[in-house]
């Protein structure tokens, strides 16, 4: 097992996600919401027996602990972004190649059975780019399974403040999918609206889980600083209360963040 750090040829951009992720030490504790979507991918695998497995965008290694105790696979090679996480991947994987850059940048080589990438590819520059890659490097008979995100994703948070990452839609991950010749092709959306106390409560959410609250991006070149100032943030708290509260199961008032999560699996003819 082989340990890559290409670390240094991040993108600027791509150098703030990876210190947001890096600062998100209780992740797994609050991301409840990827850990379900781990286990739906997990389900969508066809094979258990593969001849070689790559999986794009590990993270803390949600994915990879269902891979090593599901699927036999005769090599491995885990990517991450963040090279905080590369000895916990090793970890779990100890046979597995463990490669730290940037997946839409760095050669992942080619030849795979199964491609899998949970909950990260809406980090990309281009995150349908993502399709035609995976269908350059799969085998005939390969598969790719992964999630990502639709745009009613945190609906709540880019009402209230313009903020959000640019995520395709079904129609053109479909589009993306048909025009990269994968076949057997199935699209899945799933809607989780996750209860908060409070509108503050759901900001330390985000952050606890590696979302910047602090940058406006409708792509990935057109970006702009968003800061929070007290009179911001009361009115964002105040505002997210009027519009989008809710009551729980005792009655008690809460308000929602909605998570909006697609699911991928497809195969190379």
């Amino acid at each position: 097992m082989t340990t890559l750090d290409t670390a240094d040829d991040l993108s600027v951009r791509k150098r703030t996600i990876a210190r947001h992720f890096a600062n998100a030490s209780d992740y797994d504790q609050h991301a409840s919401i990827q850990q379900t979507v781990c286990q739906y991918l997990l389900g969508s695998i066809a094979h258990t027996k593969q001849s070689s497995v790559l999986e794009v965008g590990a993270g803390t290694g949600q994915m990879t602990r269902l891979l090593a105790a599901h699927i036999q696979s005769q090599y491995w090679l885990i990517n991450e972004l963040c090279n905080e996480q590369s000895a916990t991947l090793q970890s779990i994987l100890p046979t597995a190649d463990v490669m730290i850059g940037d997946a839409e940048t760095i050669d992942l080589a080619k030849n795979y059975s199964l491609i899998v990438s949970a909950n990260a590819v809406q980090w990309f520059d281009s995150p349908l780019s993502f399709i035609t890659q995976s269908a350059q490097r799969l085998k005939s008979g390969g598969q790719l399974v992964f999630s990502t995100f639709t745009p009613n994703n945190f609906l709540q948070i880019k009402t209230l403040t313009g903020q959000g990452l640019h995520y395709p839609d079904i129609d053109e991950w479909q589009l993306a999918l048909d025009s990269a010749c994968f076949k057997s092709i199935e699209l899945s959306i799933q809607r989780f609206d996750l209860p908060f106390p409070t509108p503050y409560a759901i900001l330390k959410h985000m952050k606890l889980t590696g979302v910047s609250t602090n940058q406006t991006q409708q792509s990935a070149h057109d970006t702009q600083t968003f800061r929070w100032t007290k009179s911001r943030l009361q009115q964002f708290e105040s505002d997210y209360w009027r519009y989008f509260s809710a009551e729980n199961e005792t009655g008690q008032p809460v308000v929602n963040l909605t998570y909006e999560v697609l699911a991928v699996s497809a195969f190379i003819p």
